[in-house]
């Protein structure tokens, strides 16, 4: 008994280690002449997992995380296997800042302004497309 205790704690304890985000909904944003196809984390438990455990995503897709309040809403790379930009996104769709962020590390990646947006796309994404702080993402769904 004791066993087989030991073999369903152990598979419980490696289902949370490996927690992917599956069936989010998907919108469509654009960035200039780019279309992003972004699956929307706008739920605590959605964006807690995030991009967690991931080991690759498609060139223009992306994550889009809506929170509720505006805020400092940081980001860090815990358990997440790709590296990753972030773009910051005021309400207005400007983009405030934007952070590069090293694949399992855990610096904390912040706004430099109170945002309710914040877009996940693969390391570098913005920077090879020149989309830098002022461009404008369109799509945004509002709350």
């Amino acid at each position: 008994m004791r066993k087989l205790f030991a073999l369903l704690l152990l598979a419980s304890s490696n289902l949370v280690l490996a927690q992917v985000n599956i069936g989010l909904p998907t919108l469509e944003l654009k960035a200039g002449i780019y279309r992003i196809q972004a699956e929307l984390a706008d739920t605590p438990k959605a964006r807690e997992v995030g991009l967690m455990n991931r080991t690759s995503m498609p060139t223009n897709s992306g994550m889009l995380f809506v929170f509720e309040q505006k805020a400092g809403h940081c980001f860090w790379m815990n358990n997440t296997k790709i590296p990753l930009s972030i773009a910051f996104i005021a309400d207005d769709g400007k983009i405030v800042n934007i952070e590069e962020m090293q694949a399992e590390t855990t610096n904390n990646h912040c706004p430099k302004a109170a945002v309710r947006y914040a877009l996940e796309m693969n390391k570098q994404w913005f920077s090879e497309r020149v989309i830098v702080p002022g461009s404008v993402i369109t799509g945004l769904p509002k709350k």
